[in-house]
């Protein structure tokens, strides 16, 4: 497969000026009824008719995309919250009902038939799926989740705790927790926690609105319940709550005796008769913490020289990215909470965004955004924009495989290799520990949306039940028991993007395979990986998988299968 990278082009516009901006809908309105009236008579008429929606969908898109940027970058400022809510309020719910009715003329059209089923048939099972979903009362409501939703990166980036006379947002203060004295690390733990309850009540008032309103939206749509309603709109064809369920079975049966044995490696580490929570991250007295690069440019610059050590066309992904000022790395005061990469469909070069303090963590999050970002040039050749929606599950695929692809190539940032040894541990951690709270996740989402009505109480109850249930029972938490109890409110996905979580968990699963793949042979591995993401979504999961070179399936004997090859990983590192 061709490795060298050329830069791609900003999509040509046929359909709108050149120099279109989105500002209004009225601006847009001739666009959409120009789509909704034209007259197909030929299969090509349908062709070019589905390229002019790709466009427009492209511009609109982009657009949105950089309202929202911006609002993350700086939750302080008042003209970017207004633009995203303006576009969220006054555009997408006058677009909604035309998108509506140009699925149904596609739907309708005879030459639908004769388009490549090969290519097309994920595309327009999707559009079927959205038409039989759509209801018009829903379109004010899903406007209002929206905006909504997003208060919660506004109260998250106001969250700051001072350390020895300086100011710290919870992202840059979490690396204290690594540090050898343990008196600061607990300090450091209650200031933490001290500071998260100051606004539990405010949270809480939060997600009892957007409970409401998704119940309400799947009420109106003819569903029971949230949960049901959210795997159709999903998409989610390849499985059901019920594999879900049994996921989250093997994962307490195959993978948390695995977590638990890691637990204890670090307790014995320490020289520790009891865990505390402050000592989940810790480094024992006289290891300093890994401090893997200083600033947001100099991540950057060494995720570019790791990414070239795998292939010429990985790093230049990313010097394209730099060059063009599409990633903000470093955390500071009112900047929103987590990290993503953004499509950006139309020019075609992605955003990455970011809290960097420092850490290993750091490190690890920009591999893995790294990778959704070389997805995004993967596919961005892809004829129409629809093709370029894949769903999370194979997204996270091309996330989390590539943070296990470019460990060894880690001496980038650390040319020690005790220190190296130790990065590498600590990510086989975080992919043994990050599935149990991916079960953890997803089975109290389960519950929250098949049991609309609850009280704040009963949420607190049930949640502790299931964090119980998925817990090594290793860390004395004795203290913090009302901090446990809203442990749950510092997940953003909850808020912002509701039963988005358990494809981490299935991805997770295909990147270990993907990796052992790796073991066995490099080049075919990253070929696999490469032909895999560049066909969007004109493909089923299954067959995307398979692509790749992986069965798509979370059972438990899968599961089983994947922990004792990480087991022995470990084994080789010393952790037993």
């Amino acid at each position: 497969m061709d490795q060298t990278f050329k830069p791609i082009e900003k999509i040509k516009r046929s359909f709108l000026p050149e120099n279109f901006i989105v500002t209004t809908w009225d601006e847009l309105l001739p666009y959409f009824e120009n789509l909704k009236n034209r007259e197909l008579h030929t299969k090509e008429e349908l062709s070019n008719w589905l390229k002019d929606i790709s466009e427009l969908e492209a511009v609109i898109s982009e657009d949105a995309c950089w309202r929202q940027i911006n609002m993350t970058c700086d939750t302080t400022n008042s003209s970017y919250e207004e633009a995203f809510t303006y576009f969220c309020m006054e555009i997408e719910p006058k677009m909604k009902p035309y998108f509506f009715e140009l699925n149904k003329k596609l739907l309708a059209s005879p030459f639908t038939k004769q388009l490549d089923q090969a290519i097309y048939f994920p595309y327009l099972r999707s559009v079927e799926n959205a038409v039989q979903l759509y209801r018009e009362e829903n379109v004010p409501l899903q406007a209002e989740l929206s905006v909504l939703a997003q208060q919660y990166g506004a109260i998250s980036g106001k969250m700051t705790i001072t350390i020895d006379d300086k100011e710290y947002t919870l992202q840059q203060a979490a690396k204290f927790l690594q540090k050898p004295d343990r008196t600061v690390r607990e300090t450091v733990f209650r200031k933490i926690a001290e500071r998260r309850l100051q606004d539990k009540d405010q949270l809480n008032e939060l997600f009892n609105k957007l409970l409401a309103l998704r119940q309400q939206v799947a009420k109106n749509a003819g569903f029971d319940n949230y949960r049901d309603y959210k795997f159709r709109e999903l998409g989610r064809f390849d499985y059901t709550p019920e594999d879900c369920f049994a996921f989250h079975a093997a994962v307490r049966e195959h993978i948390m005796p695995l977590q638990k044995m890691l637990v204890e490696h670090r307790r014995k580490r320490l020289g520790l008769d009891v865990m505390r929570p402050w000592d989940t991250d810790a480094e024992p007295v006289g290891t300093e913490p890994l401090h893997p690069f200083e600033t947001g440019a100099e991540l950057s610059g060494k995720a570019i020289e790791v990414f070239g050590k795998l292939r010429p066309y990985f790093s230049g992904c990313l010097e394209n990215m730099v060059s063009m000022q599409r990633m903000d790395l470093e955390s500071r005061v009112g900047k929103a909470p987590g990290g993503y990469n953004c499509p950006l469909p139309e020019t075609g070069v992605p955003f990455i965004f970011m809290n960097a303090a420092g850490t290993v963590g750091d490190l690890i999050t920009m591999m893995h955004e790294g990778g959704h970002a070389i997805h995004s040039f993967l596919s961005h050749p892809l004829p129409l924009s629809a093709f370029k929606e894949y769903p999370m599950e194979i997204a996270e695929l091309a996330s989390m495989s590539m943070e296990l692809f470019s460990m060894e190539h880690w001496d980038v940032f650390f040319k020690n290799q005790d220190e190296l040894h130790r990065a590498q541990l600590d990510e086989l951690e975080r992919v043994i520990s990050v599935l149990p709270w991916i079960a953890t996740i997803d089975k109290f989402q389960q519950w929250l949306y098949t049991n609309p009505g609850h009280t704040n109480e009963q949420r607190e109850t049930e949640w502790m039940n299931i964090l119980n249930e998925f817990s090594t029972g290793v860390t004395d938490w004795s203290g913090f028991e009302d901090y446990r109890a809203h442990f749950w409110q510092k997940q953003l996905h909850l808020y912002e993007v509701p039963f988005y979580y358990i494809e981490y968990g299935i991805a997770q699963l295909g990147a270990i395979a993907m990796w052992r793949q790796y073991r066995q042979n490099k080049d075919q591995a990253l070929d696999n990986y490469m032909k895999a993401l560049s066909l969007g979504y004109t493909k089923t999961l299954k067959e995307l998988y398979a692509t790749a070179g992986i069965k798509f399936d979370f059972s438990p004997a899968n599961i089983s299968e994947l922990g004792s090859f990480v087991k022995e990983r470990l084994n080789e590192m010393g952790v037993n």
